[in-house]
């Protein structure tokens, strides 16, 4: 992880927080917890790998060094920048995050046909990782008019559950019907959560998931959002999904649980006194960056170091046309609370990636007021505009870490010296 420069009153705590930001999303990492699922699946017949999402190649090279044969295929569809090299025996594929595009379709085929004709003495391992709603995708609408709803979906501040409830009905492998489709073959699931709860439906989109939402719910989101649909959207829309699936056998190993224990674990080996907010954030994240600046203010000049932490999603309303994405809005709507506090706010995500943007996440302090100021750059108007990219980047306040490997929410630290 790389940071910027650091002032004299706040270097240690940005030290710590790098430290803490880089241990946890270490731990995060999906290679031990493939190992443990894989001793709880029952592989039989011809197998085929398809792994999906942010942490797909990760993943599936864990699974391949630990399978006791290769498998008959292998396919890796993950976004791109985040194929490492080559897998033995497997195909690996880059596509569009967080909107579906023409590699995502084409990656998508090449699962579709090497999973088809499989009998029922055949099996599918199926890693999944956050991500997959957009790089897993074979829509049943126009790709153009895909990607338009989605990316409504995205401006108009829908969370996750939302979004999710809508695409799957768009999609000839999400909401159960990717299992659907490998049947009779078995399943095995192996899950990377990146939602809060890791409601399996949901976790991008559930393409080996029974969906337990309805077509009215579907259409309820529509209308509240008023999404812009066609005639054959709406028809999707008013589809059921799978609702019974005997083929599949799922284990979820990794959540935003794990990712919240092992910062306060690293903030205890600091010196810190870790107090775990939530692990199921989801409010606006300039609401969030502020709330921690309040809870940092209260306790200001307590005598005790003491590190706050808050996982899960937070979601963007995009009012401007700047850069910039949900953990460094939430880190620069946090300084002026801070501002003179000997304190730190940091947000990370744990995929190293945050909004169309080369940074994973951003850092304030104390004295990143003061330095916006001097160089002319108003906090409040560059959130309006969506830019807290390029103000951070001024303030040294980037964390930049490149694709990790994992996936699994979100997590922001505010530190206290």
């Amino acid at each position: 992880m790389s940071g910027g420069m650091e002032t004299s009153m706040n270097q240690e705590l940005r030290k710590d927080a790098f430290d803490i930001a880089r241990a946890a999303v270490s731990a995060a990492g999906p290679d031990a917890a493939v190992e443990r699922a894989l001793k709880n699946c029952t592989m039989t017949g011809r197998v085929v790998l398809a792994a999906v999402g942010k942490a797909a190649w990760q993943m599936a090279c864990a699974a391949v060094r630990l399978l006791p044969q290769p498998p008959a295929e292998g396919i890796v569809v993950t976004k791109y920048g985040h194929v490492k090299g080559d897998i033995p025996g497997v195909t690996c594929y880059e596509a569009g995050h967080p909107v579906p595009d023409e590699n995502s379709f084409a990656a998508t085929r090449a699962v579709l046909s090497a999973t088809e004709h499989l009998t029922g003495q055949d099996t599918v391992l199926f890693l999944l990782s956050g991500g997959g709603s957009a790089l897993f995708e074979d829509p049943l609408i126009p790709a153009a008019e895909l990607k338009d709803i989605t990316r409504q979906l995205l401006a108009c501040g829908a969370d996750i559950v939302e979004m999710n409830t809508v695409r799957k009905r768009l999609s000839a492998v999400k909401g159960g019907r990717f299992a659907q489709w490998c049947s009779p073959a078995g399943v095995e699931a192996v899950i990377l959560s990146d939602i809060l709860g890791d409601p399996l439906d949901m976790i991008a989109s559930g393409p080996a998931a029974p969906d337990p939402a309805t077509a009215a719910q579907a259409q309820a989101v529509a209308e509240k959002y008023r999404l812009n649909l066609s005639a054959a959207a709406r028809a999707c829309l008013a589809k059921e999904t799978p609702k019974e699936l005997s083929n599949v056998h799922t284990q979820v190993i990794g959540s935003v649980r794990e990712l919240c224990a092992a910062a306060a674990r690293q903030c205890r080996a600091l010196g810190y006194e870790p107090i775990l907010l939530t692990d199921r954030l989801d409010c606006e994240a300039r609401e969030a960056g502020r709330f921690l600046a309040d809870i940092l203010r209260t306790h200001a000049g307590s005598g005790r170091k003491l590190a706050y932490i808050a996982g899960g999603e937070t979601v963007v309303h995009l009012t401007g046309n700047g850069l910039g994405g949900r953990n460094q809005e939430l880190a620069l709507a946090a300084a002026p609370g801070i501002a003179g506090l000997n304190a730190c706010v940091f947000s990370v995500g744990s995929d190293g990636t945050d909004g169309p943007t080369d940074a994973a996440g951003g850092i304030v302090d104390g004295d990143t007021l003061t330095e916006l100021k001097a160089r002319d750059i108003d906090i409040f108007e560059t959130l309006q505009n969506n830019d807290a990219y390029h103000a951070l980047k001024a303030a040294d306040g980037l964390i930049v870490t490149g694709p990790t490997g994992t996936n699994v929410n979100d997590v922001a630290v505010a530190l206290l010296g």
